[in-house]
This record gives structure tokens, C-alpha cells and sequence, in this order.
């Protein structure tokens, strides 16, 4: 006995009405990613923060290469990029000489000449902090020739 087919609408499920649904959704796809492309390009975010304090005490977006002279920098304020999120950071005293031919500056740190660190920045100006002691955040660099280089990202004189 042989069941009869109760489906009658057969266009459902035909080539052609595939083919139009797929270039359907293909033009509103096209269409929503090339208008969401130029809205913002004519319309670019505000939601750029302008607030340079993350948590810290008196942080300032100052950068150091805008003063002139170490007189005009103060105690417990940032400078350089200090909405940077830097994993590394370290304390001691800014000497003007880098370690065997690595950075440009060395930060003496407590513990003996092992603990010391090569520094390098293209944010700030190293040559301002030197004899100060210093807390700075940065990245770590791959060295051959020191235990620790560091590229500074922002820099506080804590005393």
C-alpha cells in the first residue's frame, strides 16, 4: 500500500527558492557590513577616555619630553604613557649608562649588580630622572647581553 504525499506545496523546498533566499540574506549582509564600514568612518566613537587616572594617585598624561628641565618634574606624578597597560615594573635609582651596550639608561636596583636593569624608552626622556629614584612600568625585551631589559612606558619619581 503506498502512502500518498499530502504536501501539495512543492515550491517550498525547490533549487530556484534556495538560490533566492541565499541571495537575499547575501545582499542584506553585503549591505549591513558596507553601511556599518562607512557610518564609522562619518561617525567615529567618543568613548575615548580622556581621564588619565587608572587607580594611581595624581596620574597626568604629561609626558616628560614636553619639560625642559628634571626641576620641573614632581614627586608621586606619572609621566609618559600613562594609560598604558605595562605588565612589568620595578623601583630603584636612574643611572645615565647602559649595561654591556644595552639601553641607554640602567635602573639600580637594590640587590647587587644582578638586579639591575637595562632601559630603553621612545616615550619618555630617561635623561630627566637621572639620580632620581623612580618607580617605572614597561615591557620586558628579549637581551642576549643582560639579565633584564626594559622598555620604559611611563615613570613616577618617588623621591
Amino acid at each position: 500500500m503506498d502512502i500518498p504525499n499530502l504536501n501539495t506545496n512543492q515550491t517550498l523546498s525547490s533549487p530556484a527558492n534556495n538560490r533566492k533566499n541565499l541571495l537575499v540574506i547575501s545582499i542584506v549582509v553585503v549591505t549591513a557590513l558596507t553601511s556599518g564600514f562607512w557610518i564609522s568612518r562619518f561617525f567615529p566613537s567618543q568613548n575615548q577616555s580622556t581621564s588619565s587616572n587608572l587607580g594611581s594617585n595624581n596620574s597626568t598624561a604629561l609626558s616628560a619630553d614636553t619639560i625642559s628641565h628634571s626641576d620641573q618634574l614632581a614627586v608621586d606624578q606619572w609621566y609618559g604613557d600613562v594609560n598604558g597597560l605595562f605588565k612589568d615594573t620595578a623601583t630603584g635609582t636612574i643611572s645615565n649608562e647602559g649595561i654591556n651596550g644595552e639601553g641607554t639608561h640602567t635602573l639600580i636596583r637594590p640587590g647587587g649588580d644582578d638586579q639591575n636593569a637595562a632601559l630603553t624608552s621612545s616615550v619618555v626622556d630617561l635623561d630627566l630622572f637621572v639620580d632620581k629614584k623612580v618607580e617605572i612600568k614597561g615591557e620586558t625585551n628579549v637581551s642576549q647581553k643582560v639579565g633584564w631589559f626594559l622598555d620604559v612606558g611611563s615613570i613616577k619619581i618617588v623621591e
